[in-house]
């Protein structure tokens, strides 16, 4: 059976295709429309095994969806894992002929797509997401009006709705006032809307055999756990709790060279000390958002202040001991979720005084 391996350089109006053969041979190269129709037919001529691959981008799950039942296996690729696209020239036709020889190669690093059961969720999480986001812009561009104006407004006394008319009148200048009260106007609708996307965001979590599960774990409230089965889908796409805490940007990167020295004939290890850079950059940041606030919370009360309390007793800078109870959040969120079973405090590990 003849395998092919098919690079994808998708853009908004064209997708340029490059085919490699079993061997790496160049076999095939075509420029068609970005359409649905149009990608099907270019793939339903090849036959045998088909892999293709393409980089994340904004049709990235659209054009997933479209391809995946046609081919073999499809790769949708980390454009910043990619390097070897930023050497020679650069054109349409050259990065799709390097993503083949990359996915040839089995050089690629895959980005996870879920299935279609979760999407709906997950859209509903995007725009909850993107209102507090535009909710909290507002919130500071209001206040920055009053503070560029030497106007003290700490707390959140300046948002309240029966307070707007006193705060307008402390602004003189009738353009600034204008301003600040369209602000006013956008911070209502946006508020509105933030509620109602709430709602319905959790009332599609709760279709999912997961969240009273999640629910059961300390600290972590209906909009976590709705955020949490949106972004991780499956828990089983993690070996062990030290991938899913690379994934959730809790993870510590370490760096060592010239590990190993021969002394007398023999190769021992060399004791110069590992040096530490601190957490993983590339990483989920609304999950490292869910986990550290879970954390900021868990270390006041509940069956994870033990453990904190007794990593300050050994003389743990508290944001370091903070950032251990996050790690164990997260490795408590990915057992519990991997068994299906409630979580437990007795099942967790006593700290060591």
């Amino acid at each position: 059976m003849r395998t092919y391996y098919v690079g994808m350089d998708v853009h908004q109006a064209s997708i340029v295709m490059v085919v490699l053969n079993g061997a790496g041979k160049q076999v095939m190269e075509s420029i068609l429309e970005t359409g649905a129709e149009t990608v099907r037919g270019f793939l339903k001529q090849l036959r045998g095994k088909v892999y293709v691959t393409f980089e994340e981008g904004t049709q990235a799950t659209w054009l997933y969806e479209v391809v995946r039942g046609l081919v073999t296996e499809v790769v949708v690729c980390d454009p910043r894992h990619n390097k070897l696209l930023a050497v020679g020239n650069k054109s349409d036709r050259v990065d799709a002929r390097k993503l083949a020889e990359l996915l040839r190669n089995g050089s690629l690093q895959a980005v996870y797509h879920g299935d279609k059961g979760q999407r709906t969720l997950k859209e509903l999480v995007r725009n909850y997401d993107c209102l507090v986001g535009d909710t909290t812009r507002v919130m500071l561009r209001l206040k920055a009006i009053f503070r560029g104006r030497a106007i003290a407004c700490g707390g959140h006394e300046v948002y309240r709705s029966d307070r707007r008319a006193q705060w307008l009148g402390k602004l003189s200048e009738p353009g600034v006032k204008q301003r600040a009260s369209f602000l006013y106007e956008q911070l209502t609708a946006l508020q509105g809307l933030r509620h109602e996307a709430k709602l319905v965001m959790l009332k599609e979590a709760r279709r999912h055999p997961a969240y009273q599960l999640l629910l059961s774990i300390p600290r972590l409230g209906r909009v976590s756990v709705a955020q949490l089965i949106a972004v991780v889908g499956t828990p089983f796409r993690f070996r062990s709790k030290r991938q899913f805490w690379a994934y959730v940007g809790l993870a510590v990167v370490t760096r060592t060279s010239a590990e190993y020295v021969l002394v007398n004939g023999v190769v021992r290890r060399s004791s110069r000390p590992v040096a530490t850079r601190g957490l993983n950059r590339n990483h989920n940041h609304l999950l490292k958002k869910v986990f550290k606030s879970a954390a900021t919370s868990a270390c006041v009360s509940g069956p994870f202040k033990a453990a904190y309390d007794a990593r300050l007793a050994q003389g743990m800078d508290p944001s370091l001991a903070r950032l251990t109870i996050a790690r164990q959040v997260a490795a408590v969120t990915l057992v519990v979720w991997k068994r299906g079973e409630q979580f437990a405090p007795e099942r967790m590990k006593q700290p060591v005084a």
